[in-house]
């Protein structure tokens, strides 16, 4: 069966490989960016879209609703990362964090599965983290807004399993992408060199980590089944 689909955070990486492969096996496809101008020579359609904007949510789905009728998978791909010790963490970065990667989901669920609850059919692929399964030193904020993606989800998987609607999560680890270089650093203000240079050695570890990671097909694959 084809299906209409729509994936966040489709301009690079995983969300970009998902969208292609998608794509390839024949469903129409919808990929998101905040920047349209990073969605050039894409197969798929592409959609300018902010998932911490109401409006721009609301817009983008009625879009597609319009051309199509409905919408039968949301994967929900848009994220960010912020890098710095938890023990002096401006609640602003956390405030930051939350706002793409789980009140982005949110946000994107509740302007979707009212017209999935409708049609008595969808699938919601929320892309979470193995970092929402256990806490990572240093990318506290990025583990604690995976976890809430965790609770999240089973919640809604539980209060949709009458209405032919689905509710997956998928944990993936390192891929070989831009998220390295576009994390945020928090800058470390305390004056303690113990742990200064612990914080400096685990971000140093972290972006050789990422540099020899997995191909983001390979998750692509998994979204694909």
């Amino acid at each position: 069966m084809k299906n209409i689909i729509l994936v966040t955070g489709a301009s690079s990486g995983l969300g970009r490989a998902t969208a292609t492969a998608l794509k390839a096996q024949g469903h129409t496809v919808y990929g998101t960016s905040r920047d349209i101008s990073r969605l050039k020579d894409v197969p798929f359609t592409p959609l300018a879209m902010d998932v911490t904007d109401d409006a721009s949510v609301n817009a983008a789905v009625k879009k597609i609703t319009d051309a199509e009728g409905r919408i039968d998978v949301l994967v929900n791909n848009a994220g960010n990362g912020i890098t710095g010790p938890l023990y002096a963490m401006p609640v602003e970065y956390a405030k930051k964090q939350f706002e793409v990667n789980f009140f982005g989901v949110l946000r994107m669920c509740s302007a979707v599965l009212p017209g999935m609850i409708e049609n008595k059919q969808g699938l919601v692929i929320n892309i979470s983290s193995l970092a929402g399964l256990f806490g990572l030193p240093y990318q506290g904020l990025y583990s604690a807004s995976k976890f809430a993606i965790e609770g999240y989800s089973e919640s809604l998987r539980m209060e949709l399993q009458n209405t032919g609607i689905k509710v997956t999560v998928l944990n993936p680890g390192d891929f070989k992408t831009d998220f390295t270089g576009n994390r945020e650093k928090v800058p470390f203000t305390l004056i303690n060199h113990q742990l200064k240079a612990e914080f400096q050695a685990d971000v140093a570890a972290m972006a050789k980590d990422d540099s020899i990671c997995a191909d983001p097909l390979k998750l692509a694959v998994q979204v694909c089944k």
